[in-house]
């Protein structure tokens, strides 16, 4: 059999293309946090002076403040999370019980009585207990994709970061309020409403901290 027909000659290919999964499917997850960006062009994308201090396409009252208010506009976020959780739990319980039982004056082959005696006995304990820490510093820039009636915006931007073994991502979306947006267009994250925030990586170092796909089928039809 030539060696080219051989299943042992696509088994490299084979193990590329599962090492490369998770890079592409972060790659695909990376086409949501896409940037909106208007269409409309005002004066060939600029617009005209209008030598007063006060606009209305800005997010302030001054034309010198820039701060998001319309779609497409960049707004900063100021990465501050940090928390601690932890939880213990224990349970017992216990159960015995024993009862005889008299029968009329039977001799057994051994010469004793036949009296019935039985008893039984159960016992259980558990316990458990979780701790996490979790810690996220930094900022990343974000667009604005959407206006509501209150002046509430949706936000949705990522931070893609090349290395040498890996990529990494920060994704973050949610709805921000004007009110809560600094001068220098910049709000904290935990003023973000329905915040998601995530930390992925993709990539040989990132595929180090976890179990293969064989590791994880054994471990679902594993009875243990």
């Amino acid at each position: 059999m030539p060696f080219f027909k051989h299943p042992l000659f696509y088994l490299p290919v084979l193990l590329t293309s599962i090492s490369g999964c998770a890079t592409h499917v972060e790659s695909l997850a990376s086409e949501k946090y896409e940037p909106i960006i208007p269409q409309i062009a005002k004066n060939n994308g600029y617009l005209k002076p209008s030598g007063g201090i006060y606009t209305t396409e800005g997010g302030g009252l001054f034309a010198t403040d820039r701060r998001a208010s319309a779609v497409g506009d960049i707004l900063t976020v100021q990465l501050t999370e940090n928390f601690a959780a932890s939880k213990s739990q224990s349970a017992s319980a216990a159960k015995s019980d024993s009862f005889s039982v008299d029968l009329p004056a039977i001799i057994d082959a051994n010469g004793n009585d036949a009296n019935l005696t039985a008893g039984g006995a159960t016992t259980f304990s558990g316990t458990g207990a979780a701790a996490q820490t979790n810690s996220l510093r930094g900022q990343i820039s974000v667009t604005v994709t959407q206006v509501h009636q209150n002046g509430n915006m949706n936000i949705i931007g990522q931070k893609k970061l090349l290395l040498n073994n890996g990529d990494e991502y920060i994704r973050l979306s949610g709805i921000v309020r004007p009110e809560d947006i600094s001068a220098d267009n910049i709000i904290v994250s935990n003023r973000i409403a329905n915040a998601e925030i995530s930390y992925i990586g993709a990539g040989d170092t990132a595929d180090t901290g976890k179990k293969g796909w064989l590791s994880r089928a054994l471990s679902t039809i594993s009875p243990l």
